[in-house]
């Protein structure tokens, strides 16, 4: 599936020649990524197809004469659909060619060099584990070393993930943003805007049957118990009365592997839950309180009079869906480093051959596209292990289980647009022009 790469704005700026290039800003899941040259990203698809050959997406071509602004346009719209599809091939995205080229970009963007550092990774019982790294080392290496210092095994690397996390003094805790294989923790640390920001470890799947395939490792057991009890306490997880006692008397004998067998039981276990926000439905301006696992998107959703209103979306009935950024970046020399100011996610819900838009405006919006789109990965698997003839390429947990992909099986379920590319149908509800063939 694609990535969620854009370039909201692009600069031109001198060169040393007296003569003027254009620098865009490229961000992935809301944040200042890179800041990159046509050049750059020119010279990159070149070497991706003497690897790759045919079989990347078209590049934008050069032009000799002059741009107009309707071609600068049309090439910063094409350059951002080429990082979206070049990235959503896992077989270019494992490559060195790949890696490499996002490696020294990101650095060059913060003006980081390559040197020894010790990084801070914080657990899910709130204890931090240091590792010894180089600020040039990927997420995916930075795992690595994490899991080797807790004696996680190596096959079940996929099922875990680096996120930016922002905590709060009372306890809270908010999931910014999961760091991609090829992002750098370092710089990612350093570009956040978000205060008090710390890269933290914890499982990446949300189906919680996928418990049970890392239950023969003590170091995974222990991490899915440091995270359920951390899940319990910031409320994730909803327990009732009597369940949360008998929780307490098992937390207090120390019997991780019962407490997890209950926790299973345990409404929203397993589930991520988003910052407050605000919904279109049953009407606009609602608060909301959403959770995504299990299948499922759920939302407690405060109604005008106080009361409140559980509604759940199973991802079986949602045909697509899309992240729009209605702001403007005003600065893009500042400090302004996020697209997490003015963000909505709209998603396509079909039941009982009734479809319906459903709106909903989080600063978290990338991550949420982030989480369907894992549930959608985790289904693909399910079926592929229930019909092996299904040649599927399965996304995260299946990077060490290499299946051919067919292009006619691969469906897009989510699309970015900019406000000025907005197309909106009556009553402000309904994209007139989107369907789930279109995304």
């Amino acid at each position: 599936m694609k990535m969620h790469f854009c370039i909201p704005v692009s600069q031109q700026r001198p060169d040393a020649l007296g003569g003027r290039y254009v620098l865009y800003s490229v961000y992935l899941d809301g944040f200042l990524f890179c800041k990159v040259r046509y050049s750059q990203l020119h010279r990159w698809n070149e070497q991706l197809r003497r690897v790759f050959g045919n079989c990347l997406p078209p590049f934008p071509p050069k032009y000799y004469l002059a741009m107009t602004a309707s071609m600068a346009e049309e090439r910063r719209d094409r350059l951002e659909r080429y990082l979206q599809n070049v990235a959503a091939d896992p077989h270019v995205t494992r490559s060195d060619v790949f890696t490499e080229f996002l490696t020294r970009v990101q650095m060059h963007t913060l003006n980081i060099t390559t040197k020894k550092a010790t990084l801070a990774v914080f657990l899910p019982n709130g204890r931090n584990i240091n590792v010894d790294v180089l600020t040039s080392d990927t997420a995916e290496r930075v795992l690595e070393v994490v899991a080797h210092k807790l004696g996680l095994y190596p096959e079940l690397l996929g099922y875990f993930g680096l996120f930016l996390i922002r905590c709060f003094p009372e306890g809270k805790l908010s999931v910014v943003k999961k760091l991609a294989d090829f992002e750098l923790p370092s710089v990612s640390l350093q570009s956040s805007e978000v205060e008090d920001c710390k890269i933290g470890l914890r499982k990446w799947y949300l189906n919680p049957a996928l418990d049970t395939m890392l239950m023969d490792c003590r170091a995974a057991g222990d991490l899915l118990y440091m995270q359920a009890v951390q899940d319990i306490e910031i409320e994730w997880v909803k327990p009732t009365q009597a369940q949360r006692e008998e929780l307490k008397a098992l937390q207090e004998k120390e019997n991780q592997t019962k407490f997890l067998e209950l926790s299973q039981e345990v409404r929203h276990y397993g589930y991520i839950q988003l910052d407050p926000c605000t919904c279109n439905h049953p009407e606009p301006g609602c608060g909301a309180v959403i959770s995504i696992g299990n299948n499922e998107i759920n939302c407690c959703v405060t109604l005008p009079d106080g009361q409140t209103q559980d509604m759940a979306f199973q991802m079986s009935g949602v045909k697509c869906w899309q992240v729009t950024f209605l702001g403007t970046l005003l600065d893009t020399d500042g400090p302004q480093r996020t697209l997490n100011q003015n963000l909505e996610l709209r998603f396509q819900y079909s039941e009982d051959s009734r479809q319906q838009w459903f709106v909903v405006y989080t600063k978290q919006a990338f991550f949420l596209s982030s989480c369907l789109k894992k549930m959608v990965s985790e289904k693909m698997a399910k079926l592929s292990e229930e019909n092996p003839e299904m040649q599927i390429e399965v996304p995260e947990q299946g990077r060490n289980k290499k299946q051919p992909v067919q292009p006619s099986q691969q469906k897009d379920y989510f699309n970015f647009l900019r406000k000025s590319k907005m197309k909106k149908a009556e009553h402000d509800c309904v994209w007139g022009t989107v369907t789930e063939a279109g995304l």
